[in-house]
């Protein structure tokens, strides 16, 4: 496992101490699971902004995303991005 410092404002790292007793967690279990949780909806977002540029495939994005294609219908749905574009149908329908 790799190590990360960083600085960070006095300000955050006071709402990281509320976070540490709010969900009493020790300093470093706080930092992975927000770090975690940061890269989870970055990957998310990322995965969405490209199915709706029409980049990538429903299914690639869902892949890029790391959820499973029903997981990401729904999340699509949720964001109001259409997926079923003519040239992408048939890769996406394979992918079901």
């Amino acid at each position: 496992m790799g190590t990360i410092s960083a600085r960070v404002p006095d300000e955050l790292e006071a709402e990281l101490e509320v976070y540490l007793e709010d969900e009493n967690l020790d300093r470093s279990t706080a930092v992975r699971k927000l770090l975690s949780e940061g890269l989870e909806e970055w990957r998310r977002k990322r995965a969405l902004d490209k199915l709706a540029a029409g980049t990538i495939t429903f299914s690639k994005a869902a892949e890029l995303a790391g959820m499973s294609v029903w997981d990401f219908a729904q999340l699509a749905k949720k964001h109001d991005i259409t997926w079923v574009a003519g040239d992408h149908l048939d890769s996406d329908l394979e992918a079901l």
